[in-house]
């Protein structure tokens, strides 16, 4: 018979606890290593020339000047909005929220620019299409509301503007498109 006792369940988890940390310590250590070591690295791949493609955006001047042509005629005709510019692939890059306008109005300028530079038309005449898609709607990010229009270069979407606080999609869109007209100029 041995006289050795069992050890106590407190005891066995410290120690299965510190056998770990050692095992977990070492596994750090080895990645550490291997991560300081280069000389393993991949070279960068290299696209070949038929393999890419080239697209025009509308630079941060110009979506600037058609925010500020928007929002102008908007103010000209006593309305407060919000509008917003995005470019080719939906991301902002100017918002103007006019004095007054509403707090739902910034993201709504947004989704709507979003939204007409992803189908490249007018959300008035999206709208439409919801008729036949009603899903449509449930795409992150749009807002099928008239009040957004592209802005194209070589008959590509490059920009969408978005207007939204005016009391109809109409008048928003009214101003989005007087915002593209600038860009015109």
């Amino acid at each position: 018979m041995s006289s050795r006792r069992k050890p106590s369940r407190r005891t066995r988890v410290l120690v299965g606890g510190a056998a770990l940390a050692v095992v977990g310590a070492g596994a750090v250590g080895t990645v550490a290593a291997h991560a300081s070591d280069s000389t393993g690295a991949a070279p960068a791949a290299a696209a070949r020339p038929g393999d890419l493609t080239r697209s025009t955006h509308l630079t941060v001047r110009a979506a600037e000047k058609a925010a500020r042509a928007a929002l102008d005629a908007a103010v000209k005709d006593g309305r407060q909005v919000s509008v917003a510019v995005v470019d080719r692939n939906g991301d902002t890059l100017v918002t103007l929220r006019g004095d007054g306008a509403g707090p739902q109005s910034y993201e709504s300028a947004e989704r709507k620019a979003f939204t007409a530079v992803s189908w490249n038309a007018p959300t008035s005449e999206l709208t439409g299409r919801l008729a036949q898609a009603p899903t449509l709607k449930d795409i992150p990010g749009t807002l099928f509301l008239a009040g957004g229009t592209p802005v194209t270069a070589k008959g590509a979407p490059v920009a969408g503007i978005g207007v939204a606080g005016a009391p109809s999609g109409d008048l928003d869109e009214k101003y989005a498109r007087a915002g593209a007209a600038a860009l015109d100029r």
